[in-house]
């Protein structure tokens, strides 16, 4: 198939399924802000439509060191008993940087992660507006795309060395990849799923797979996590073959709720699984998996990154906790952000930098943070404007970081 066709559409969903698949959102009223549409759209979308309960911890800092449950694919996934330790949360460390924003063309855009191009350029989805959009900023412009078929679900976007530009459409279920240069797509279905309706017995819902993160490894392969279909999936782009691995034998609406996806220097894949808080590592030529679960309080995973030494760092949202795991001895380190309420930090981005520099953002400080590992804190850079609540953060050029905000590209340079 040439980069230029198309490949044959998926079914379509029934209005019921639309509302399980995670990224489908209730659009709110008009009365609400576009801030509060957006923390509702991102909160409830993410853990609640899916039927999968997450612990929200209240405040709880979990102890230093964890040692990691391992188990093996195919045993059980009871849950160790968990301790919580509650010291008091880390002193503030203040960071100075240069902050600039540039407002998207349109309100209530729903961008979500963002990716870096060779020439600098700012690769994003906007769910809101049912785009693929590039920022450049040498010129600072902003381009459009309506991807084929597309449904408001471009989640993920990803560069490839050649900087064409893989993305995934959630609700349109597929894999999609872009090439610039020519403005043709290529596109990648994914299987739709027919799971028991939780709400009628005897019933049966159609659903996406509902790919959310997706990562390249070294040899090109796309390597994504499907949210319905309780799998992690794999695309040889040079085949076209597709492999699915399935994470539970039982076909339910997203009871694992996989979530972010890397690959580790050696070639390994690493998930995170949000609604179970443990974190997958798939052996790419056995198809093996093997599950690590920190023996602390419950935590709901989010993003995942390898660092060049295969040292696997994980944001936590609902408890405010950056993780590492050593792949070697299994122990995790955990790491408080902090916070100036009675909640938690809400992490969610996250960049590894090829120097080793580890960056999240924290939405409930409106902050940026560095992770110093050395004295176990954060250095927290503030966003001027206040309720940007910040997403998705890559590294660019000149150690400068871009971050997605409430409709603005924010850029902090240091």
């Amino acid at each position: 198939m040439s980069e230029g066709q198309h490949s044959p559409q998926p079914g379509e969903e029934d209005n019921k399924a639309e509302q399980l698949a995670v990224s489908q959102t209730v659009r709110r009223s008009s009365r609400w802000s576009v801030r509060r549409r957006r923390d509702a759209w991102f909160l409830l979308g993410l853990l609640l439509l899916g039927g999968v309960t997450i612990f929200v911890l209240s405040g709880g800092v979990a102890s230093p060191k964890w040692q990691a449950k391992v188990t093996q694919q195919g045993t059980s996934r009871s849950t160790a008993t968990r301790a919580q330790s509650t010291p008091p949360p880390p002193s503030v460390i203040t960071g100075i940087g240069d902050f600039r924003e540039f407002p998207l063309p349109q309100s209530d855009s729903q961008v979500m992660r963002p990716a870096i191009d060779r020439e600098g350029r700012l690769w994003f989805g906007e769910m809101g507006k049912n785009y693929l959009a590039v920022f450049d900023p040498r010129t600072r412009s902003f381009q459009q795309m309506t991807p084929p078929r597309g449904r408001s679900g471009v989640m993920a976007v990803q560069v490839a060395p050649d900087d064409t530009i893989w993305f995934v459409e959630q609700n349109a279920n597929y894999i999609g990849h872009y090439f610039p240069r020519t403005g043709r797509y290529h596109l990648y279905p994914l299987p739709t799923l027919a799971v028991p309706d939780p709400q009628s017995s005897g019933k049966a819902l159609t659903l996406p797979s509902a790919p959310n993160e997706l990562a390249l490894d070294a040899h090109g392969t796309v390597w994504f996590t499907e949210m319905n279909a309780d799998a992690l999936g794999r695309l040889d782009p040079q085949t076209g073959l597709m492999q699915h691995f399935p994470l539970s034998q039982k076909r339910s609406v997203q009871a694992l709720l996989p979530y972010g996806v890397t690959v580790d220097p050696a070639g390994t894949v690493w998930f995170t699984e949000a609604s179970t808080d443990q974190i997958g590592r798939l052996d790419p030529t056995s198809g093996h998996i093997r599950w690590y679960t920190p023996t602390g309080p419950t935590v709901s995973l989010m993003e995942i990154a390898s660092d060049a030494h295969g040292i696997i760092w994980v944001t936590s949202f609902t408890a405010g906790l950056l993780l590492s795991l050593d792949p070697r001895t299994g122990i995790f380190t955990t790491y408080a952000a902090p916070h100036t309420d009675s909640g938690t930090s809400r992490l969610y981005g996250l960049a590894v930098t090829p120097t080793g520099e580890i960056w999240v953002t924290i939405l409930a400080e409106n902050a940026i943070a560095r992770l110093d590992i050395a004295a176990h804190r954060f250095i927290s850079y503030a966003i001027p404007t206040p309720g940007s609540q910040p997403l998705g953060i890559v590294m660019g050029p000149n150690h400068t970081l871009w971050f997605i905000e409430v409709d603005k590209i924010g850029m902090l340079r240091l």
